[in-house]
């Protein structure tokens, strides 16, 4: 298992956000594709804005903050037919758990709890790819589009 840090936000040339996880030494970039609420939530907590009222994911770290519940870490730990896997380790009274969610909102936790994020070795063998530079103008493309984005503009999805 080796730790990954996000290093940002890009979008695919379907304008599908995808997250750029790299690994501590900036050799290996994992891309996962996320839905544009998850990356709203993900790009939130890395630009450090604060909605006026809870987000989801600030929801769920209020609740673990006021539970006694403390995240050990998150690891995204498999991926089958295109689809990543994560789980949340925690400890609650002492014992160890983990919860199995969703990549992209392990990181959104993650990142507001500042939590370590880990990948698993399998995955990282499986989907890491060398570093590439991310295009400055295609994260404030996203950021752009973010700021403009309406529920009726994804009903699509």
């Amino acid at each position: 298992m080796i730790e990954v840090k996000v290093a940002g936000i890009a979008m695919d040339a379907s304008n599908m956000p995808i997250i750029i996880l790299k690994d501590e030494h900036g050799k290996r970039v994992l891309p996962i594709w996320v839905g544009l609420f998850e990356a709203q939530a993900i790009l939130f907590a890395l630009e450090g804005i604060v909605s006026s009222r809870p987000l989801t994911h600030d929801l769920l770290k209020t609740i673990i903050e006021t539970t006694g519940v403390v995240i050990q870490g998150i690891v995204i730990n498999a991926i089958q037919d295109n689809t990543y896997f994560a789980k949340i380790e925690v400890r609650v009274n002492g014992h160890f758990k983990e919860i199995d969610c969703r990549p992209s909102d392990a990181i959104a936790l993650a990142l507001r709890t500042s939590s370590p994020i880990y990948v698993s070795d399998p995955v990282l063998s499986m989907a890491t790819m060398p570093q590439t530079p991310i295009d400055d103008n295609e994260v404030q493309a996203f950021k752009d589009m973010l700021k403009d984005l309406k529920p009726k503009d994804i009903s699509l999805l």
